[in-house]
């Protein structure tokens, strides 16, 4: 008796199977097309409030709106219904009943966060198995370009009527020239400042610690004025060490509402602020130029900077660019006029930083010299 060899049997096996499909019309293609068992797809008033769940505070807040409208329109849908068309009609859709706000650039911002806001929706059903990277219709849908922004440096004249506004008028003058000032010397977001709490403060170094868009977390120099104006809001206003820093005169904390009625006050009593939509950002972008332009900030300043990734190889920035720990302190100087303990420090560094960096041009050059001249000796 003649024995099989595995193999040989496998192939026999393979043969018969491959007579049997082509019996029955089918080619081994066809099975491979079979789609997989995959988990139901849910709708999206189901799926929503999973994701709106999983995700951080910050794109909570960015998102919620736009994921509320696609509830509102295709809550009873599953994840894999809706087309890249549809999206694209959405999207027309949510431009053309955009909230009109101050700085509305025509629903194109409105656009793009829907589109982002449905990429996360649906890169989260391909993480959790609902649907393949192939049936996001989500990532075929191009975000709108978006435009250059219209902010620009404000002059000093300028920026002295608002803060003048900000103090002379409103509920709490005390409140808003404490926030004008806090965005005049760190050039923080306005959630960082929201974010601030008393334990973040420290009084001794002039220091206060940020905690700003992408859980970044920075320590800034401030003047001894603002750290003492800081601290003494936190005392009379009962704010816990732990809890939000800026507080209402009757120790409820702030929200960005009070940045929208900050603005709208001053472009009441300012015209020219409500016509060019100015916003606590536009202090952010006027420092960090003021900096950047003035020649505050060091050619070593630049040099750091570009390591870390803040500016590009050509140069310095045109436009407002998060600042340098190192740049902060001139920056401070330049715009308040005072230093703070921890700038005396780092103010030296970048003094003998700079008087290093001359030292070994000047060596640099004295050794290229001496090389031509030892060169024209030798001929």
């Amino acid at each position: 008796m003649t024995a099989t060899s595995p193999a040989a049997s496998r192939q026999a096996v393979v043969e018969a199977a491959l007579v049997l499909l082509e019996r029955m019309g089918l080619t081994p293609a066809d099975l491979t097309a079979v789609p997989q068992h995959r988990k139901p797809v849910p709708t999206f008033a189901v799926y929503i409030p999973v994701v709106s769940a999983a995700v951080s505070a910050g794109t909570r807040r960015a998102y919620g709106s736009y994921w509320n409208r696609v509830v509102e329109h295709w809550g009873d849908r599953r994840l894999d219904e809706p087309s890249p068309s549809e999206i694209r009609q959405l999207m027309a859709y949510v431009k053309t009943y955009v909230v009109a706000r101050r700085n509305a650039r025509g629903g194109r911002s409105a656009e793009e966060h829907l589109v982002a806001a449905l990429r996360c929706l649906y890169q989260r059903a391909v993480d959790d198995g609902l649907i393949t990277e192939a049936d996001n219709p989500a990532r075929k849908v191009a975000k709108p370009r978006r435009l250059p922004t219209t902010r620009r440096a404000l002059p000093d004249t300028r920026r002295a009527e608002i803060n003048e506004v900000a103090a002379t008028t409103g509920d709490d003058p005390e409140l808003d020239a404490l926030l004008l000032r806090l965005h005049t010397e760190t050039a923080c977001r306005r959630g960082g400042a929201l974010a601030l709490r008393p334990r973040d403060l420290d009084p001794d170094q002039c220091l206060v610690r940020l905690r700003e868009k992408g859980e970044t977390v920075r320590w800034q120099p401030v003047s001894p004025t603002l750290m003492g104006r800081l601290t003494e809001h936190g005392q009379q206003r009962h704010a816990p060490p732990d809890g939000q820093l800026l507080r209402y005169a009757g120790g409820r904390p702030i929200t960005h509402r009070r940045y929208d009625h900050l603005w709208g006050r001053i472009g009441r009593h300012l015209p020219w602020v409500a016509t060019q939509g100015i916003s606590s950002h536009w202090i952010r972008h006027t420092i960090l130029t003021w900096v950047e332009r003035r020649g505050v900030a060091s050619d070593a300043t630049f040099r750091l900077r570009r390591e870390d990734g803040a500016v590009g190889v050509g140069g310095p920035s045109t436009t407002g660019r998060r600042s340098s720990r190192q740049s902060e302190p001139a920056g401070q100087l330049a715009v308040t006029g005072q230093w703070c303990a921890r700038c005396q420090d780092v103010a030296s560094i970048l003094v003998a930083s700079d008087a290093s960096m001359m030292l070994q041009k000047q060596r640099k050059s004295a050794a290229t010299r001496a090389d031509a001249t030892a060169g024209r000796s030798s001929c």
